[in-house]
């Protein structure tokens, strides 16, 4: 079987980055019906694609506190419904949102330093080493194109960052400087990218930077709850 993308006819092995998966639940009514409504007006593929990266970004607050070990917690209809999430859940979102409107996508992960995160953050993950952060592949117009919907503007006002971007041409990726010139995101690690979410490509880099997160709880029980059937 052969799918239809710009026109072009795609093999299966593309179908992947289409269909529904246990995290990237693009066939959830309410999924579905957040992606419909908000890629209203768009006239094309590209232009629905921003639409659905402006509404992942700013309607589901980004909460770095928002943090569970638990398959739901990285389940795109679960994000949608708490309207706050994490890197990753958000990347999840968009996902789905431009699955449920026939836009292939995909997941990628990489390890990050924030420069700026807070003391309480800083606290809370004993580093400022982001890892396994969370962005979205878009395929537009013939390539895979970067998307970042994890800071929402409000919150970028709030903390003087620039937000970032989005026109579907470029990769929209973490800026180096926030608005008063000082550091803010530096890229350390590119862990590629997925069709679905990987538990154990997570578990693994959490394991590594992290392992405070695994006191009293072993590997093997942390996976079992965040896998999905």
């Amino acid at each position: 079987m052969e799918t239809q993308i710009n026109g072009s006819e795609v093999d299966e092995d593309f179908e992947q980055y289409l269909k529904p998966t246990a995290y990237i639940d693009c066939d959830n009514p309410e999924i579905q019906a957040f992606a419909t409504k908000s890629a209203v007006g768009a006239k094309t593929e590209r232009e629905r694609a921003i639409k659905l990266y402006y509404a992942a970004r700013d309607e589901v607050r980004y909460d770095p506190y928002a943090f569970g070990f638990s398959g739901e917690t990285f389940k795109a209809s679960c994000a949608l419904a708490e309207r706050k999430a994490f890197c990753v859940p958000k990347a999840i979102l968009l996902a789905a949102l431009c699955r449920a409107q026939g836009i292939p996508a995909r997941l990628g992960f990489a390890d990050v330093k924030n420069h700026l995160a807070s003391e309480n953050l800083i606290k809370m993950m004993r580093t400022d080493v982001f890892a396994f952060h969370g962005y979205t592949d878009i395929y537009l117009e013939g390539k895979w194109v970067k998307a970042t919907p994890a800071f929402n503007r409000e919150m970028c006002e709030k903390f003087n960052v620039l937000p970032l971007e989005f026109n579907g041409l470029e990769d929209s990726v973490f800026h180096r400087f926030d608005g008063e010139g000082q550091k803010h995101m530096e890229y350390l690690k590119d862990h590629g990218s997925f069709a679905d979410f990987p538990p154990e490509g997570l578990v693994a880099a959490y394991q590594e930077h992290y392992p405070h997160f695994f006191d009293g709880v072993g590997v093997d029980v942390m996976l079992s709850n965040i896998r999905l059937a």
